[in-house]
């Protein structure tokens, strides 16, 4: 007997299962009708939109109205956008509230301050640079809010006594300017934590009196002419980071380890031929930079893996300005070549502290090119 065929009408098999499917979505239609009737459902959605407005920081007053909440989609849209109009608002009057205690100048046309400034007393911030300002006039002592005083690049050639009733002070930067010293009334400025005078090239000393800085984290004077480590420097109990590098030093003070604080310690471009042992009593060292061009004694234990310090000997190999045709200038100025250094030891010291290990010296080439 061979297999058997069923043979169906296909019309048939189609309309059953077209019942279903209706039926199917009937069923689908009167559960969606029971759900939206359901006070269960009403309370679900309802907890749902207070936690979407709590979360949004909606006060409760905007939506629940007598005892009954209002979850319409609209009003959550409109509470939405009052409440980013109100931020950008608050946004706008907090830039506002603070460009008003910041003021900025830029621009080689700027010879001297403007005179409206005398009068804006409540200043917290300057922000100076690239201008051909030389003078700081000494009506700076009426600023008694001054926290930042930021003038770079500009022709200072001397800051006025006045700057030390700057009682508030916190930041000076005076790097790239003429400076050739510092006005020993700095030292009255007790809340100063940061001091930069890099690449003012003539400077040689730093007033005593700046020991009293007991605040101060961060020192930069390099590329100057320091031929010692200012004694005042040696007092600042709470110094973290010095930069003397591109000066005149011959060697370091015996009792440089009174600076407990120390972790990053810059000497590179100097002439040191030796390193005291005190450099091992720095505990919270962790970088040491210098130039070893010179050295022919330094302590073994500098190159123990086994703590914590990164000592890097830079052999420089300095290659003579590049000078054009006529002799009388060359290719950049020097406080150009200064700050191209600069940010090129800056992006060397930021890898360092990145490597878990680095070598022992390190090749650094300087090259001028003639056009």
């Amino acid at each position: 007997m061979g297999p058997k065929v069923v043979v169906f009408d296909i019309s048939v098999i189609r309309a059953l299962w077209e019942t279903r499917v209706k039926k199917h979505k009937a069923w689908q239609k009167q559960e969606a009708e029971r759900l939206e009737k359901s006070a269960l459902e009403k309370i679900k959605e309802e907890w749902s939109f207070v936690a979407e407005c709590r979360r949004k920081g909606i006060p409760q007053a905007v939506y629940c109205k007598n005892g009954f909440i209002d979850t319409s989609v609209r009003l959550l849209d409109k509470i939405e956008r009052n409440s980013l109009a109100k931020q950008s608002t608050v946004s706008k009057e907090r830039d506002k509230r603070s460009s008003e205690f910041v003021f900025e100048l830029t621009g080689e046309h700027w010879k001297e301050l403007p005179d409206s400034l005398k009068e804006q007393t409540h200043l917290k911030e300057w922000h100076i640079s690239n201008t051909l300002i030389q003078i700081i006039p000494k009506y700076i002592e009426l600023f008694q809010a001054m926290r930042i005083l930021d003038l770079p690049k500009n022709q200072i050639s001397c800051l006025p006594a006045e700057i030390g009733r700057l009682k508030n002070l916190k930041e000076l930067n005076v790097r790239f300017n003429r400076l050739k010293s510092i006005p020993p009334e700095l030292g009255d400025c007790e809340n100063l934590e940061k001091l930069d005078c890099f690449g003012n090239l003539e400077l040689t000393e730093l007033p005593f009196e700046l020991s009293n800085l007991k605040q101060v984290s961060f020192i930069d004077i390099s590329a100057n002419k320091f031929s010692s480590v200012p004694i005042c420097v040696l007092r600042m109990s709470n110094l973290q980071w010095l930069d003397i590098s591109n000066n005149n030093l011959n060697d370091l003070p015996q009792d440089i380890d009174r600076l407990q604080e120390l972790q990053t310690l810059l000497l590179y471009k100097n002439k040191l031929t030796y390193l005291p042992f005190a450099l091992l009593n720095l505990k919270k060292l962790t970088l040491l930079v210098v130039s070893g061009d010179h050295l022919v004694e330094l302590p073994t234990a500098l190159w123990d893996s086994s703590t914590p310090l990164k000592f890097v000997s830079l052999m420089d190999n300095p290659i003579e300005n590049t000078q054009c045709q006529d002799g009388n200038e060359t290719m950049e100025s020097e406080q150009d070549r200064q700050h191209f250094d600069k940010e090129f030891m800056k992006a060397y010291i930021e890898d360092l502290k990145e490597r878990e290990s680095l070598p022992s010296y390190t090749t650094k080439v300087s090259f001028s090119l003639q056009l």
